[in-house]
């Protein structure tokens, strides 16, 4: 969609850059909070805190930390989203509950208006994407020169991890704290939430992810509803057999996931796996709570590896959701087409 043509004022600030990226992939680095908070902020400068609600009338929330440790918070509003080719948005200085702040609390000296605009379009050029940004408002003079030079060291950021390649289909975190009985793995992957939750309870799918690819997965049972039993086992390539079975305490498509985990080897320690799933303008969140029933039980499967598994079963995932997104939108043109 072409945008009017606006004038430049002589408080503007206005960049352009091309990224050897997709313009999709572009789009989502400045609207996914998982993958804005990795380029936000100056060179040295981190970004802990990314809060997006990407829709008109919709806020936002940054935090931006020093080298320091000193935190600036940004927030506002989006005005206008045209997907894929154009947003603007309200930026003011706010403290970390949201609540508006004047520039003089982060020691900002001249004559800050409430809020300033920023504008970012995006186009494709051939595999490649030009950004535009302008932001109107900063006073001129050395505020204006510095939050210029914020601006181009944010997108050099931008740059090296685009070409990088650091945006990928899929990013693990794992945490287990000391002393608890619980292990988090928080896992993106770059596909809507209903493929990703038919996906992961698809019995034909499941022995191409579950487990490391060394193992051969059969599913003798999956039963996905309330009070339904699920079995899988496993061989290796000498013939040795594992087998692990449950049941399923909550099954909300395409929301969330309950049910338990036990390996048969070792009867009677049984885990309860809550998985949820949650739509990231396109993307979607999984968020996987194992609760084992002892300290002793979660530091053991940590410790006989637990983590580099579920690493390798999510990469296989990963793999499987690609084609499954690329046979969608190859199902999507030839219907288009006849």
């Amino acid at each position: 969609m072409e945008q009017p043509k606006q004038m430049m004022r002589s408080t503007d600030i206005a960049i352009s850059r091309t990224f050897d990226a997709s313009r999709e992939l572009v789009w989502k680095a400045w609207t996914v909070p998982e993958y804005f908070m990795r380029w936000w902020g100056p060179k040295g400068f981190t970004a802990p805190v990314v809060k997006i609600d990407l829709r008109v009338g919709g806020k936002y929330l940054l935090s931006m930390r020093s080298p320091e440790g000193e935190e600036y918070w940004n927030t506002g509003e989006f005005r206008e989203i045209t997907p894929l080719e154009h947003l603007v948005y309200t930026q003011k200085f706010a403290d970390e509950k949201g609540n508006e702040v004047p520039a003089s609390h982060y020691g900002m000296p001249g004559d800050w208006p409430q809020a300033t605009t920023v504008t970012v379009t995006f186009e494709a050029l051939d595999g490649t994407t030009r950004m535009t940004l302008r932001e109107s408002g900063i006073p001129l003079g050395q505020m204006h020169e510095m939050a210029r030079a914020g601006w181009s060291e944010s997108l050099d950021k931008l740059a090296d991890v685009l070409k990088g390649g650091e945006f990928t289909s899929m990013r693990m975190d794992l945490v287990a704290e000391p002393g608890s009985r619980e292990i988090v793995i928080t896992l993106v992957f770059d596909a809507p939430r209903e493929l990703v939750f038919r996906t992961y309870l698809d019995p034909t799918l499941l022995p191409r992810w579950w487990g490391p690819r060394s193992l051969t997965t059969t599913v003798e049972e999956m039963d996905a509803r309330s009070g339904g039993r699920w079995r899988y086992v496993q061989r290796d390539a000498a013939g040795n057999v594992s087998a692990f079975h449950g049941v399923f305490h909550e099954v909300a498509s395409p929301e969330r996931l309950v049910y338990t985990f036990e390996f048969e080897g070792q009867p009677g320690h049984v885990m309860t796996e809550s998985v949820t799933f949650e739509d990231m303008n396109g993307m979607t969140k999984v968020t996987d709570r194992a609760v084992f029933q002892n300290v002793e039980d979660r530091d053991e499967a940590l410790r006989t590896g637990m983590k580099e598994g579920a690493a390798e079963s999510m990469d296989r995932f990963a793999e499987v959701l690609e084609e499954r997104k690329k046979a969608s939108v190859g199902r999507s043109g030839a219907r288009a087409s006849s």
